[in-house]
Order: structure tokens, then C-alpha cells, then sequence
């Protein structure tokens, strides 16, 4: 009786039988800096995701002010908490402001990597820019960081959605670094056409 109605469930709703788990491990660009979490772009994605024919389930795990080593630190428990079948990376750009050495960046990115496909979960990075007073140097050696973890790990690479949202004044906060409440919509829409094609 017990298999019966469960398969009557999954025909009843097969959106829900063949949905995925988006986990998203990220900082105060994904977490609602400033807003109420509701109006942040992880809140509004589930839904720019139906419109790629990709039901999911959106687990936002950002927390303001993390680092790719509280993202390495948070991680496990949040595997086996959420069980994901993608984790989508947003972590570097602290940092980044904060001079952290890109070896050690590349460590800890490369530590979250191996922990999630150890779950055999797809993993999806996002590309992390640190603005270009930082110097030539530093700003390419970080910028290449990701491109290369990509490529040696046959992982996604999505581009960075600051970069579109800082060529509009009303979209980024005084701080020039937060995107506001009027850029959430665009960057929903903007990540569910990147990611859809990487969502099992």
C-alpha cells in the first residue's frame, strides 16, 4: 500500500519528484546585505529557475563577511545537513579586500571542491574579481585563480554578476560593493540563466 501511494505521489507531482537541491555557499553578495532576505537573489531564484524548466529547491548558506576558509570550515555540515545534488561557490571576494595570498585562496577552493564531489554533487564556481586598486599583480593573480581551478577540475565556471551590476548607479549601494534591493530581480534572472544548464 506504502509503494502505491508514493507512486501515486510522484505522478501527482512530478515537479517535486524530479527537483534538485541548489545549495549556495557564498558571502554578503548572496546573503541579503542590508535587506530582508526574501528580497535577495537566492530567494527570488527558485522561481527564474521554473522558467528554465529546472524546479529546485534554493538552500541559501551565504553569511556576510565569509571567507573561502569559513565557507572549507562550514561546509561538511552543511552537506550533510542539506544533501545537495549542486553547491554553487560564491566565496573569495573577502578575500580578496582583505590581501588574503591566493595560494591560500586556491587551498581552500580547492578543499570545498574535493569535498563536494566526494558526495558525488555537482559543483559550480563562480568567478570572484577584487577591485582594481589592489594592484595589477595581485588583481590577476586572483582573478586567474578561478579559470584554472575550473579547468584542472573539469568544473562549471559562471561569470561574475558584479561586474553587470556595477555599470548601473541605482543597482549598487554607497559602499560601491553590495548590489541593492533594485538589483536582486536582474541578478535572480541573470544566475538562473547561468546555472540552468549545470542543474541536474
Amino acid at each position: 500500500m506504502t509503494k502505491i501511494l508514493s507512486f501515486v505521489f510522484i505522478l501527482l507531482f512530478p515537479a517535486l519528484a524530479n527537483s534538485t537541491t541548489l545549495l549556495i555557499l557564498g558571502d554578503s553578495l548572496s546573503a541579503g546585505y542590508n535587506m530582508p532576505i526574501e528580497q535577495s537573489w537566492p530567494s527570488l531564484l527558485s522561481e527564474q529557475l521554473d522558467k528554465h524548466n529546472k524546479s529546485s529547491l534554493v538552500i541559501n548558506a551565504s553569511i556576510s563577511g565569509d571567507t573561502t576558509g569559513n565557507g572549507a570550515a562550514r561546509l561538511p555540515a552543511l552537506l550533510k545537513e542539506h544533501k545537495p545534488t549542486s553547491v554553487l561557490i560564491e566565496l573569495g571576494a573577502n578575500d580578496g579586500l582583505r590581501g588574503f595570498s591566493p595560494a591560500a585562496i586556491k587551498t581552500n577552493l580547492e578543499e570545498m571542491i574535493r569535498l563536494i564531489e566526494a558526495q558525488n554533487v555537482q559543483v559550480i564556481l563562480m568567478q570572484i574579481e577584487v577591485p582594481p586598486n589592489y594592484g595589477k599583480r595581485y588583481s590577476q593573480a586572483f582573478s586567474s585563480l578561478y579559470p584554472k581551478l575550473s579547468e584542472k577540475h573539469a568544473v562549471p565556471l559562471i561569470p561574475f554578476f558584479l561586474e553587470q551590476v556595477i555599470l548601473k548607479p541605482q543597482w549598487i549601494m554607497k559602499d560601491g560593493l553590495h548590489p541593492t534591493a533594485q538589483a536582486q530581480p536582474w541578478i535572480a534572472q541573470f544566475m538562473a540563466k547561468e546555472l540552468s544548464p549545470y542543474l541536474k
